[in-house]
């Protein structure tokens, strides 16, 4: 549960999220938060996904799940509304409950099967495109940090089942972690350029 204060920061948080995101090009939606195990069966990751996926079934018996991820959904999105590359590049957010039965729910909000978060997809004509996209996610990551009060520390991290050959990951320094950090202490007292603007 989010009381009144909780409530109230998790209200800037996002407000701050959105103003980054907008500032960087990125648009706005909102999808479903049960979608169509089709989809899914369809991408390969119905089965992959295992025991994390929360799976149900509609009255006709047809097999639905709460979106764990919205990679399939916004796919969906795209084949549908998009007609000509003359709509590209396309950069889409969203921050919507996700949901996942998590083998060790803890640290609260922090890390529990019912939990808000924010996805961008880009959509664009090449590679050149897509990495200049990824950078500007990136900048707009770091400078949602920055004005958030919270020293990020990027690294490079794996892709996973989604592939790319470009992915990170940003740290935050707290005591209630579970990963370990090294990087050289200049690195944090880096300024992030247009943070404040």
């Amino acid at each position: 549960s989010w009381l009144p204060l909780g409530k109230r920061v998790l209200d800037k948080v996002c407000r701050i999220i959105r103003e980054e995101q907008d500032r960087a090009g990125a648009l706005e939606i909102l999808m479903p938060t049960i979608q169509s195990a089709e989809l899914w069966r369809e991408s390969g990751r119905y089965d992959d996904y295992g025991k994390e996926m929360l799976r149900i079934k509609d009255r006709q018996e047809r097999e639905m799940l709460y979106g764990p991820t919205n990679e399939e959904m916004v796919t969906e999105i795209f084949r549908a509304y998009v007609k000509s590359y003359k709509d590209l590049p396309l950069n889409l957010y969203h921050i919507q409950w996700k949901f996942r039965d998590e083998v060790r729910p803890r640290f609260g909000v922090m890390r529990s099967r019912e939990f808000l978060m924010k996805d961008a997809y880009s959509f664009d004509l090449n590679y050149e495109g897509a990495k200049a996209a990824y950078n500007r996610m990136f900048v707009s990551y770091l400078r949602t940090f920055t004005r958030m009060g919270l020293q990020a520390i990027p690294m490079r991290a794996d892709t996973g089942p989604i592939g790319g050959d470009l992915s990170h990951e940003f740290i935050i320094l707290a005591d209630t972690g579970e990963s370990q950090v090294f990087c050289h202490r200049d690195y944090l007292s880096l300024a992030v350029p247009g943070a404040n603007t």
